[in-house]
């Protein structure tokens, strides 16, 4: 990485500033602080910042004082999309970072032994054991998907367990309490509508899911949906899927930390122009619904899609790569100790 940015800062500084039509902008720095300079797409931000380094120069500063770095260079988001698709496939948990798949696969599978047993079990005295290991293994293989507790509690009965509905709602609740599975409810004012609709399921890590799922049920895109929530967790707790009133569904309604809601549709390929269309009108649905400026539409990769806007009543979503939406997520807050 260090070689790459030594040689697109070099190359930078041979080439010249494009600088275009001069901009009556009146900027004034401050001292000991980074200026940003916000707007619309191709309204000349890059254009203004090349007048900027030019006048620089002309009030005599050295052009190897004037560092210029675009993050959009091939060569570094390259990079960044080669540690995307290791993240990708090795996870969050460091330790299993650098391993080769059979020995990460291992250590996952202990992980999950010692939070089920260690975490949930022994802590809570639970005297389902089985049943507690049998639920979580349905749920990993069904991560990303939908599940009401009743559902849940005659799957464990077709196993033989005789566990009460109730009992299955405290091991959900126990999951969270663990940060092992996540419940994720519908969008809706009402906390009694919430709650009677179904939910969906995520783990802490995409890819320990696919270490100890069955891999009947879990694809690309489950796992790439598990990927965002868990970011989005990162961030805020406050995480809800919704569903429109002409039924089209939204992964995720993220209430973020200044309190503003991000809708957000996740989906391995957009390959496929109907797969491009319904995935968009449920954002569309979505932002129409809740009075949303805008909406993500966040891929695996770009591919062959020819426009990253689709314009909405006044609005727009964002097509967006999953390695790009993680960059550009806020950072969490930070941790107070003692």
């Amino acid at each position: 990485m260090a070689d790459s940015l030594k040689e697109i800062i070099l190359d930078h500084r041979e080439a010249d500033f494009p600088t275009g039509v001069p901009r009556r902008v009146l900027v004034t720095p401050v001292p000991g602080k980074a200026t940003v300079c916000i707007g619309p797409r191709r309204s000349g931000k890059t254009t203004l910042l090349f007048q900027l380094m030019r006048r620089l120069q002309s009030q005599g500063v050295p052009r190897q004082n004037i560092l210029y770095l675009n993050f959009f260079d091939d060569r570094l988001r390259l990079r960044i999309e080669q540690a995307f698709a290791r993240f990708q496939e090795t996870g969050g948990f460091p330790e299993v970072a650098a391993l080769e798949p059979a020995l990460r696969v291992k250590i996952h599978q202990e992980y999950w032994g010692a939070m089920l047993f260690r975490d949930l079990i022994e802590r809570h005295d639970i005297a389902h054991p089985r049943a507690v290991a049998d639920l979580a293994h349905w749920l990993a293989d069904n991560a990303a998907s939908l599940y009401s507790v009743n559902r849940l509690a005659g799957y464990l009965k077709s196993l033989g367990h005789r566990v009460p509905k109730a009992a299955v709602s405290s091991y959900l609740e126990w999951f969270e309490d663990a940060f092992f599975l996540f419940t994720v409810r519908i969008f809706d004012a009402s906390l009694a509508r919430a709650n009677a609709n179904p939910k969906k399921i995520y783990c802490i890590d995409h890819a320990l899911v696919r270490s100890v799922s069955s891999g009947i049920l879990v694809n690309a895109g489950h796992l790439l949906e598990n990927l965002v929530f868990a970011a989005l967790r990162r961030v805020t707790s406050e995480i809800f899927y919704y569903k429109s009133k002409a039924g089209r569904e939204v992964d995720f309604i993220a209430r973020m930390p200044d309190r503003s809601l991000l809708a957000v549709q996740v989906c391995e390929s957009l390959a496929d122009p109907r797969t491009r269309q319904r995935e968009a009108m449920g954002l569309r649905d979505a932002m129409t619904e809740l009075d949303l400026a805008s909406g993500l539409l966040v891929v695996r990769d770009l591919g062959p899609v020819e426009n990253d806007l689709i314009p909405v009543n006044g609005g727009e979503i964002k097509i967006v790569p999953a390695w790009r939406f993680l960059l550009d997520l806020p950072s969490p807050k930070p941790l107070r100790l003692g």
